[in-house]
């Protein structure tokens, strides 16, 4: 006994002190004795990766103090080296993550408040918005976690860049090994990067509660550290713009989580003239050429779904086809992005089990990913980004001596991790068994007792023992790190033969004990070489098949998006909206994404599609001036005045309303931010291009801004909690409004002042809030106005009239009967419901003539929907006022294109059937009025987004592949696959009132 335990200290001891520390003696003093040894290794006969594109095979890699001191053929090794001889074994660079919040403290929690927190409750010299910690530091919060960096180094991790991942501005990273010693020694770098998001994290502040209120926040945090520091620390100390300063001149990494959050932020960077770093979540192979065209590199995590259990039909029914093919299709992410030719690197963050890691790395090589690029992603690449690539990434002379020992090619499956060295320090795998596999002479106290045979895989080895040529038996096997345990018995109920020893080279040896308690000594040595134990490898080379990426993602997309055509429509009963009228049997031709001609018997150019409208009756596409569709959030709710918020820094062009409306005709939107302040943010106009990312969706030249009036905006429905932020009243309303104007009035003024004296005076602090108030008063931007009650509507009136601006569009303006002809004397617009009322009390004076009474004052009257639902009938709502108030057919469908097109000044574009327009379309059924009529064709721009036909196909399609998927699953768990179950996701249906917290991630699977 006394011997085995003398056995397992000298191993400890071996396995404890097999490396030195790579940064030289501690400043620490130490409480005990010091053991600093030389620490000059050789590793002999392996096959090295000197870099992704370089290895040697037969070479030596000589380690002396912590670093690289030599690597190729023939290094002669120096005396007092020791040495290991990695015959059939490959060595690798140790992997970097520059995703991780490794040796950070705990999450802050949010602070609770009975009401809404308006002010930073942070103490000292920062700025004003908790979620900027521009000022934290990953190095000041630094400890060590010896659990977490055995799993990272477990998984073949050697560095990691680690922050504290918390607010939209994080402060700076720390670039440190996984030696798990102290700090000081493992850092390499304690302000690597600069972090940033989109989450607002423990901050219980009220602003932002939106992704658009986040972006503008950042936005203006930018703005404010370039003035502080051309001179606004003279006007103010603040330690969070200080820090801003510091942290542009780091590699900056920004968290996003999804492919449209990393378009924003790309928007971000190339506003400010930085290259982010961006985190991705995995899915930027549905929308690879704009992840392209953005040229920023991106930190891609290996988190694949597993596969949903779908044998229960109705669960099938719940997972969506998009969940389904991102399933399927996630594994080859990297290859896309490889074959794109985007800068890319890999981070575990995200994975439930560390352990995944490398198979998930494996699985995208099987994808399609090449081994050269996968091994830039885990080393090279994530050097370079954090410009740490003359310490760590290859195995170049002088760099640190962070390496792999791995039993083959680290990307074939069955080649298994055996040692991860950091800093010149040895760290067994945990998953790592010996390589044990031949045949062995056995013998107990130095006689011969017969034939060891190892076979099997290395996790699960098998033994096969003769004894004296008569007997063989079948041993059973355990080994932790070097120490191997035997049992066996030669017969049945003949008690156990136990045998404790260590693997060394080609022997086996060690103490054990027999059935009657004898103590002996026992050896094996090999007698053969027989190839490494490996699991079984895919040697196919066969890329596995998946389904094809669709526009947009989701069960309604497409694999190719439409392109203009030249179109003829034969004898329709084209609904101008012009003088002309309606015109029977008519022709219009579309080409190059305009109409070109409008009348009869127009010959068709070659190659033109020739649609018969034989009886059916073509229009101009819809417009909705009020919509709240295709969004991720509608309201930055939190200030009185949200100005700066942007609605195009939310769109979201997969949401199924956008195909849905065009099913109903509708070709272009006002996306308004909703009506929870005074002033709300500026509107996105959009052409429901269905498939479009979400830059060519918008229409820029058409610049909006929601302001809202009524109980929504002193907040009196929120409950008594919410009675904190001003206005509590009507008249409080008013009073926002003129001092935010009269701000706004001298900002201008001061910009105009400047800008008139050369440059040569200090530039005033850009605002983005007044800078968008300032354009109303320039008259670049105009106003639309939730309104209700006349008395309101009067105050807004009159505000705009003594402070000299316009108001462009009352909408709702359900008692815009009782002061129409002030708002045509103010060339005002009004955008109304067809026949709301009676749903709350600010609408109980609503009538259903609103809109008739209105346009006979000579107001532009528009319909509009503010309801996704509605918008898909906005033909009928149109028709309403037909019926409510003998508006002609043609006026009640001018309220639905060519009206809300002049309110959005777009009738130059659309609106109409003119020579020269866009080649926005609609071919009904029917009637364009009539609850019976239904589009054929819908055309944005000569492109057909939507037809019939064309629906059809695409439904049967969705049953088709959703067919073959669930299939797949099925496949994949009867096969073993870990599973998980299907969960609801239902498209959310925005209001004006509603309110998302920003901290809430946007995914679209």
């Amino acid at each position: 006994m006394i011997k085995r335990l003398s056995l397992l200290k000298a191993v400890l001891a071996c396995l404890l002190f097999s490396g030195p520390k790579a940064s030289g003696q501690e400043t620490f003093p130490r409480n005990g004795p010091y053991d600093e040894r030389t620490g000059n290794y050789a590793f002999i006969n392996a096959t090295i990766a000197t870099s992704p594109s370089v290895t040697i095979s037969q070479a030596t890699l000589l380690v002396e103090n912590g670093r690289i001191a030599a690597v190729g053929k023939n290094v002669p090794v120096p005396k007092n080296t020791v040495v290991y001889d990695l015959k059939n074994k490959h060595i690798y660079a140790s992997f970097i993550d520059l995703f991780s919040s490794y040796g950070m403290p705990p999450n802050r929690q949010p602070e609770r408040s009975s009401g809404p927190q308006l002010n930073s409750s942070k103490k000292g010299v920062f700025g004003w918005n908790q979620a900027v910690h521009s000022e934290e530091r990953a190095a000041a919060l630094f400890s060590p976690d010896k659990e977490k960096a055995t799993e990272y180094r477990n998984a073949g991790f050697g560095t990691v860049l680690t922050h504290y991942q918390d607010g939209i501005v994080r402060g700076t990273g720390s670039l440190t090994t996984l030696t798990a010693e102290a700090a000081t020694l493992s850092t390499l770098k304690a302000d690597a990067s600069a972090h940033f998001s989109f989450s607002k994290g423990s901050s219980g502040q009220q602003y932002p509660t939106s992704v658009m209120g986040a972006v503008a926040l950042l936005r203006q945090t930018y703005y404010d550290a370039e003035w502080y520091q051309n001179g606004g620390s003279r006007e103010e100390q603040n330690l969070s713009l200080e820090a801003m300063g510091r942290l542009r001149k780091l590699p900056a990494i920004f968290e996003a989580n999804n492919k449209w959050a990393l378009l924003r932020a790309d928007k971000i960077g190339d506003e400010f003239g930085i290259r982010y770093i961006i985190k991705g979540g995995g899915d930027e192979y549905q929308r690879i050429l704009e992840i392209k065209a953005a040229n920023v590199p991106v930190i891609v995590p290996l988190n694949f779904p597993e596969t949903y259990d779908v044998a229960d039909p109705w669960d099938a029914e719940v997972i969506t086809l998009a969940e389904m093919k991102h399933w399927e299709m996630a594994p080859g992410n990297a290859a896309a992005l490889e074959k794109a030719g985007v800068e890319f690197a890999f981070t575990a963050n995200g994975l439930k089990n560390a352990g995944d890691f490398l198979g998930n790395i494996r699985k995208a090589v099987r994808y399609g990913l090449s081994k050269t690029r996968a091994l830039e992603a885990l080393t090279t690449t994530p050097a370079k980004l954090v410009g740490a690539e003359k310490t760590v990434g290859t195995l170049a002379t002088g760099q640190i001596a962070n390496f792999l020992v791995t039993s083959g090619d680290i990307f074939e499956d069955g080649t298994e991790l055996l040692e991860n060295w950091i800093q010149g320090k040895r760290y067994l795998v945990a998953s790592g068994k010996p390589d044990l596999a031949g045949t062995y002479d056995f013998s107990i106290n130095g006689q011969q007792k017969g034939t060891l045979a190892i076979s099997g895989t290395r996790s699960k080895p098998e033994l096969k023992l003769r004894l004296n040529d008569t007997l063989t038996v079948t041993p059973r096997l355990s080994a932790i790190g070097d120490l191997l345990t035997i049992t066996f018995q030669t017969e049945k109920g003949g008690g156990s033969t136990r045998l404790t020893g260590w693997f060394e080279g080609n022997r086996l040896r060690g103490s054990g004990e027999l059935p009657g308690g004898e103590k002996v000594q026992w050896a094996a040595g090999k007698t053969d070489t027989p190839v490494s134990l490996t699991e079984k490898k895919d040697s196919s080379g066969i890329k596995p098949e998946t389904g094809a990426v669709v526009y947009p993602f989701v069960g309604l997309g497409q694999e190719t998006l439409p392109g203009a055509e030249t179109i003829l429509f034969k004898n329709a009963t084209v609904w101008t909206m012009e003088a002309d009228g309606k015109l029977t049997e008519t022709d219009v031709l579309v080409r190059g994404g305009k109409i070109t001609q409008v009348g009869k018997k127009i010959t068709a150019p070659q190659g033109a599609r020739v649609i018969d409208a034989t009886g059916r009756h073509l229009t101009p596409g819809l417009v909705d001036e009020h919509s709240h569709i295709a969004l991720f959030g509608v309201n930055e709710g939190s200030q009185s005045s949200s100005a700066e918020v942007r609605m195009a820094d939310a769109l979201n062009p997969e949401d199924v309303n956008i195909y849905r409306q065009l099913a109903g005709g509708v070709t272009t939107s006002q996306l308004l931010h909703g009506s929870a302040n005074a002033i709300g943010g500026q509107s996105a106009v959009i052409k429901l291009k269905w498939g479009e990312s979400a830059d060519k969706l918008l229409l820029p030249e058409a610049r909006y801004i929601k302001f809202a009036l009524g109980e929504n905006v002193k907040q009196s429905n929120w409950g008594e909690q919410a009675r904190v932020r001003y206005p509590q009243t009507r008249m409080g309303v008013e009073q926002v409004y003129y001092d935010h104007f009269i701000r706004a009035r001298a900002y201008d003024q001061s910009w105009k002042a400047y800008n008139k004296a050369g440059n040569k005076k200090e530039a005033p602090r850009r605002d983005l809030e007044l800078e968008a108030l300032a354009e109303i008063l320039r008259g670049e931007r105009h106003i639309t106005c939730h309104s209700y009650v006349q008395s309101e509507i009067n105050m807004l009136m009159h505000v705009a009239d003594s402070l000299k601006f316009r108001i462009n569009t009352f909408t709702h303006i359900l008692e815009g009967y009782k002061l129409a002809d002030k708002m045509a004397e103010r060339k005002i617009g009004g955008s109304a419901f067809a026949d709301w009322w009676a749903y709350k009390m600010e609408v109980k004076e609503a009538i259903p003539y609103n809109a008739a009474l209105m346009a006979r004052e000579g107001i532009t009257v528009a319909i509009n929907s503010d309801d996704a639902e509605m918008a898909r009938r906005l033909n009928q709502e149109a028709a309403k006022t037909i019926a409510f108030g003998g508006v002609s057919e043609i006026d009640a469908l001018k309220m639905v294109t060519l009206n809300p097109a002049r309110l959005l000044r777009l009738d130059h574009r659309i609106g109409s059937i003119k020579v020269g327009k866009d080649a926005d379309l609609v071919l009904w059924t029917d009637h364009p009025l009539s609850i019976y009529a239904q589009p054929v064709y819908t055309v944005i721009e000569g492109c057909v987004y939507f037809s019939t036909e064309g629906d059809l196909q695409k439904q049967k399609n969705i049953s088709q592949e959703k067919a073959r998927l669930i299939q797949k699953s099925l496949d994949a768990k009867a096969a073993g696959a870990a599973t998980q179950a299907p969960q609801s996701v239902r498209p959310r249906m925005w209001h004006c009132e509603d309110i998302i917290g920003a901290h809430v991630e946007h995914h679209d699977h």
